[in-house]
């Protein structure tokens, strides 16, 4: 008896918490967006979220703090399986990941690809060629440079380097940076499409990003 009472308190205990917790939040999506980097894209993305006063509650951005890509995705995917264990998913993950230099980066397209079968418009890959900075770099100019690794200069070196000439003061962990570029915003998503479209063209992926879609999607969250 005291057994059954204890279960049925601690589980009444879980729903009120799991309604406070339902409560709290803004009526539009939960969204989960799980970065390779511990620096630029929380940062970017803490910054965006700010800018939107998207309500903190809704959404949840997480650094791994692992540099493959596949091991992002297996975390992101463990954060999910949490939540939905627990009577509270998330309507949308995205995982922000580069290319560069990473062996397991086509594995991990793949498995967003088995999680978007099993659950659609839930998953999302948001990998850029051959780097994150190749979508900050789109603020500036237009260019489907290819970037090739050169001596010591990885292909994601040689997209930073170049950033540089156009935002001197560039720096990986500074705060503000999408408020920063924020009047150049429109123009990186033009040339994110056309690069894209380019891309595809040439039969290649290099060099490509997504950012523009996750970017699009919560300039416009509260409005679904």
């Amino acid at each position: 008896m005291g057994t059954d009472n204890l279960f049925h308190k601690r589980k009444a205990k879980g729903a009120r918490e799991l309604k406070r917790r339902k409560h709290k939040r803004a009526p539009y999506d939960k969204v989960l967006i799980v970065t390779e980097g511990k620096k630029t894209e929380p940062e970017y993305f803490n910054d965006l979220k700010k800018y939107y006063r998207i309500h903190s509650a809704n959404i949840k951005i997480d650094g791994s703090g692992d540099s493959s890509p596949e091991s992002v995705i297996k975390y992101g995917k463990k954060l999910y399986e949490d939540e939905r264990s627990g009577g509270d998913a998330f309507d949308r993950v995205y995982f922000v990941f580069d290319k560069d230099t990473h062996l397991t980066y086509p594995q991990a397209l793949d498995a967003i690809k088995r999680y978007r079968r099993r659950r659609k418009n839930t998953f999302f890959a948001i990998n850029s060629v051959p780097c994150f900075e190749y979508w900050l770099l789109l603020h500036f100019i237009y260019t489907t440079e290819p970037f090739p690794a050169t001596g010591q200069l990885s292909a994601a070196d040689q997209v930073i380097r170049k950033l540089k000439k156009y935002c001197p003061d560039y720096d990986k962990s500074a705060p503000g940076l999408f408020t920063k570029l924020y009047d150049k915003l429109e123009m990186a998503k033009v040339n994110a499409i056309n690069a894209l479209k380019a891309a595809d063209q040439a039969g290649t992926d290099i060099p490509s990003t997504l950012v523009h879609e996750l970017v699009e999607y919560l300039q416009n969250i509260k409005k679904m």
